[in-house]
């Protein structure tokens, strides 16, 4: 994923909610969002190159999703960034012991942020300061950055999330990510790509093409039910999952 907005509210009828978008070479190979074969308690799509993927829910709450940290000086990891998401989702670690893991080897990875939940607990953990930490109740949003650096499309996806009234349609969260409204140049981060680039990557819902916004996914994790729905930008089509969560 590159932007993920999110409502945290643990305690409540409703733990979790997500807005995203996953940005990505159009090129790579990817499998559509679906349970998993091998782990059919684990709906999220998957990487076709490394085998992990960027976001995912299993039927007992557990949540996990990652984005890229933006920054073209950083080295190369040898293991797949994917993976951390996969990894948390088959297993059974707490989201803090998962997340103060990733501390010791997240020179393995490129850059990354990387955000873990059993709707009980969610934990965050990025490269760039490898401390793990409980994130806070209340509404966040993550980028190409740390946690919640307000980048105009953070900022403009939050706003959007935090203005649907309660009982708004479901459609209208999706509505949200395909906004291709770029931001003003002078709002533009620098993250070491040039003006031109920023100005290409700014908008909620990306297109350029051989880069861009490839599935937009709105989830919405109960107490008692967890609704998933996507828009596929590769082929056009819309993925509506909902099923009864786990204990």
């Amino acid at each position: 994923m590159c932007l993920i907005v999110f409502h945290w509210q643990p305690g409540s009828d409703l733990p979790l909610q997500v807005w995203a978008n996953r940005d990505e070479f159009l090129a790579r190979p990817a499998a559509t969002t679906a349970f998993w074969p091998e782990a059919p308690e684990l709906l999220a799509g998957r990487d076709l190159s490394a085998g992990g993927t960027w976001m995912g829910v299993t039927r007992h709450g557990r949540f996990a999703a990652l984005t890229n940290f933006r920054d073209p000086s950083a080295v190369t990891g040898s293991r797949s960034r994917g993976l951390l998401v996969a990894d948390f989702l088959r297993g059974s670690d707490s989201p803090e012991a998962y997340a103060r893991g990733i501390e010791a080897v997240s020179g393995e990875y490129g850059g990354f942020s990387l955000l873990v939940s059993d709707a009980v607990s969610l934990w965050y953990v990025g490269s760039r300061d490898r401390a793990a930490r409980a994130v806070t109740p209340g509404w966040h949003g993550l980028s190409n950055a740390e946690l919640d650096r307000p980048w105009p499309k953070l900022r403009r996806l939050l706003a959007g999330a935090q203005a649907l009234p309660a009982d708004a349609e479901p459609g209208h969260s999706l509505d949200l990510l395909v906004d291709t409204t770029p931001a003003a140049d002078d709002e533009l981060p620098d993250t070491g790509v040039g003006q031109t680039m920023e100005r290409l990557l700014s908008p909620i819902c990306i297109r350029t093409p051989a880069y861009g916004t490839r599935n937009s996914t709105w989830l919405r994790l109960g107490g008692e039910e967890i609704i998933w729905q996507e828009l596929d930008h590769n082929i056009g089509e819309r993925r509506d999952f909902r099923f009864p969560r786990l204990y």
